[in-house]
């Protein structure tokens, strides 16, 4: 019979401690995580207690006056536009960003690969007061002139595309804000693609299979729920970028009826108005979209990860 010397009893007495410090080292930091969280969401709530006991949620959440003279304050314009340029960024940025890593994944050559991921990738990096000057000086004149006066022409008796052809609006903050979220999306999809494995493309093949039916019977399948989850995360970018969206937006204090409409932002709202806002009901009005749009996110975040989960459950794949 072999018994363990106490040379070894030794070792695995600290092998049990490295993984009883590891386990709990783990566990505290995933738990700091919620509990910031948690305090953020409890110091908002704090703070925007004299806002929303004044008008209420639901009046503040539906209000759609902001007044700073007679002390109204609604958040329906800004969560409309917050939504509204956010879902076009989506719809305009996710199949160019999909197609791209699709391209990058199975299609390009090495040579051409690498180098243009770097550079997809070197977007992300650039800050966005500098995408929000390009798109003030270059990417509204050329969208005026071009993509929404052909807009407005083809289809302007449409609602959702009357309007004057202004260059600054909500189509345009879209526009920004689905090229600042395609690097995200991009990449992550493309490492989800690459990470399919080699032997469902080669099966796919040696059952006679075009290059277009394993990609789209035998990649994006596999790969639907992290592609998914890319466009999760372009999501929460869209949701909460400021600067860009805010110089290019309009910010007009109304409801937006068309895509050539002015608009406003949770985001750019309380980044144009925070630093002159009063002491007081204002201010803590302010701090109530901030939970308002802390609470959109989370809600379409949990929303989305359902989505996944059922995509990518039993049955879900294919």
């Amino acid at each position: 019979m072999i018994t363990p010397t106490s040379g070894t009893r030794r070792l695995h007495g600290r092998s049990r401690i490295a993984d009883r410090l590891f386990r709990g080292g783990s566990r505290a930091g995933a738990l700091s995580v919620v509990g910031l969280l948690v305090a953020l969401a409890a110091v908002l709530t704090a703070m925007s207690a004299q806002a929303f006991g004044r008008f209420g949620i639901v009046d503040f959440v539906t209000g759609t006056t902001w007044d700073p003279v007679r002390d109204v304050y609604g958040a329906l314009p800004y969560i409309i536009g917050t939504l509204a340029s956010a879902a076009l960024a989506l719809v305009i940025a996710s199949p160019i960003a999909v197609l791209t890593a699709i391209y990058l994944s199975e299609l390009a050559p090495r040579r051409v690969a690498i180098p243009l991921t770097f550079v997809i990738e070197l977007i992300a990096a650039v800050p966005s007061v500098v995408i929000g000057l390009w798109g003030v000086f270059v990417l509204s004149p050329f969208l005026k002139a071009t993509v929404e006066a052909w807009l407005v022409g083809a289809f302007g008796h449409i609602p959702l595309f009357e309007g004057p052809p202004l260059g600054i609006g909500l189509f345009t903050a879209g526009v920004i804000l689905a090229i600042m979220i395609l690097p995200t999306i991009v990449s992550v999809s493309r490492e989800v693609i690459a990470s399919v494995p080699a032997t469902q493309r080669e099966a796919m093949y040696a059952l006679g299979a075009t290059r277009w039916e394993v990609v789209t019977r035998a990649v994006l399948p596999s790969a639907r729920a992290g592609i998914a989850g890319a466009v999760i995360l372009g999501l929460g970018r869209a949701l909460g970028e400021t600067m860009a969206v805010t110089m290019v937006i309009g910010n007009a204090q109304a409801i937006p009826t068309s895509l050539f409409s002015q608009a406003q932002t949770i985001a750019s709202k309380i980044a144009t108005t925070f630093n002159e806002a009063s002491i007081g009901l204002q201010t803590s009005s302010l701090i109530a979209l901030g939970l308002v749009l802390l609470v959109m996110t989370i809600v379409l975040n949990a929303v989305a990860r359902l989505l996944v989960w059922r995509t990518s459950g039993p049955g879900g794949e294919s």
